[in-house]
């Protein structure tokens, strides 16, 4: 969960850095120049599944790049609430410390900032489709989570129509032990497979404190620039958290190297070993047409 780097360091981390997955590396080099609609299309995407954007019920697909995006430093994707409409104004999930404005401090949260950020919208092979653009951040916080959420200037039908990609649906259950997942990111055009081992009741790193977060078996060893990542249930294709940081070398509680603390306040450390923050609580907090609302029922995000 490093600050974000500049210049020509993201040279540096292509060539097999082991940066933990908050390392924030340089602008992508996935050109974001829109493609025809065809092209979508000859990558196995629907151009008229609409029934995908509104169908929190529809058969699983794939798991692939398909409704994933390139931040200029991050990963991130294109998601739906269960309840989300195709003309709903659409969304994109990525972490706070990846947010523009830098990484939020502890009990900071960013609500309804205005942004103009963009991001590269993939096909199913990970290829640049064309550039969605954010009117604002709706959300972004490290306080017991690490998240940011971004509504575009389109609706999830409009992108559907172009580019024949349905967003990611956002589970609005808790994730389980022992369930197989891939963490899928954009910016490096990768996918991560592994299980979840597991759940910290507190993830402390640096001055930030995370809380119920995912821990992942030994096969997702993820890198800088996977921040932000959807973390996808392999057997239902939705997302159950989104990725964020991994113990580098050991440490205890630094940055880079969160710990773990237990109800009675006991420390572990797990070297190597990346961890990711649940999504299942975010549903609760939208109302119809993707109205973010921090006091509807049920929703436990951090206030300002």
């Amino acid at each position: 969960m490093k600050k974000p780097l500049i210049g020509m360091l993201a040279t540096v981390l292509v060539a097999g850095a082991t940066a933990l997955a908050g390392a924030l590396p340089a602008q992508a080099a996935t050109a974001e120049a829109p493609a025809a609609v065809s092209a979508a299309a000859q990558d196995g995407q629907s151009l008229s599944a609409q029934a995908q954007v509104t169908d929190s019920k529809a058969a699983p697909r794939a798991v692939n790049f398909a409704g994933t995006v390139a931040l200029n430093n991050c990963s991130g994707s294109l998601v739906r609430m269960p309840g989300s409409a195709a003309s709903d104004p659409a969304l994109v999930l990525s972490n706070g410390h990846c947010l523009e404005s830098g990484m939020p401090g502890p009990g900071e949260v960013i609500l309804n900032q205005p942004s103009s950020r963009t991001f590269t919208l993939l096909s199913s092979s990970g290829s640049g489709l064309g550039t969605l653009r954010a009117t604002k951040v709706v959300y972004g916080a490290m306080t017991d989570t690490d998240v940011s959420i971004y509504q575009l200037n389109t609706s999830y039908a409009s992108i559907q129509s172009r580019y024949g990609i349905a967003p990611l649906t956002i589970s609005a259950a808790h994730p389980t032990q022992g369930t197989s997942i891939k963490v899928v990111s954009g910016y490096w055009k990768k996918i991560y497979s592994c299980s979840i081992d597991g759940f910290a009741y507190q993830l402390n790193e640096a001055d930030w404190t995370f809380k119920d977060s995912v821990r992942y078996t030994s096969g997702c060893n993820v890198i800088g620039g996977t921040s932000g990542s959807p973390v996808v249930d392999a057997n239902t294709g939705q997302v159950v958290a989104v990725n964020n940081t991994i113990n580098e070398n050991g440490e205890s509680c630094t940055l880079d190297n969160p710990c773990e603390v237990d109800e009675n306040g006991s420390v572990t450390v797990h070297q190597g070993i990346g961890y990711a923050q649940e999504t299942y609580g975010i549903p609760a907090c939208f109302a119809a047409g993707n109205r973010f609302d921090l006091t509807l029922p049920g929703c436990t995000l951090v206030r300002p």
